[in-house]
């Protein structure tokens, strides 16, 4: 999958160093597949949250913190919309973010 963008992961763990390595891991595996749907990433991704506009949400860091994406399975793009805390998260909506 072609990721939309690190610079936002990288952003983040400047800040939430413990976060760094997590979001490392997610980086370089979703970076090496190859989804074509939610089934292929709930297979990698057990505990990842289907919602409304192709919106994925990841549990990094032992659910510490969340992660938002927008999957476009056609051209194996994901965009990375939002990286924070639980609290932070409650604050968004994640369907249109």
């Amino acid at each position: 999958m072609r990721i939309i963008s690190k610079k936002i992961l990288r952003e983040f763990w400047k800040v939430h160093s413990d976060a760094e390595q997590p979001l490392k891991a997610w980086h370089s595996k979703v970076k090496s597949a190859e989804w074509k749907t939610s089934t292929e990433i709930k297979s990698d991704y057990r505990n990842a949250s289907f919602i409304a506009n192709d919106r994925v949400i990841f549990n990094i860091k032992g659910n510490t913190y969340r992660l938002v994406t927008a999957v476009n399975y056609d051209f194996g793009i994901i965009y990375i919309r939002f990286v924070g805390s639980h609290k932070e998260y409650d604050k968004i909506d994640a369907n249109t973010i």
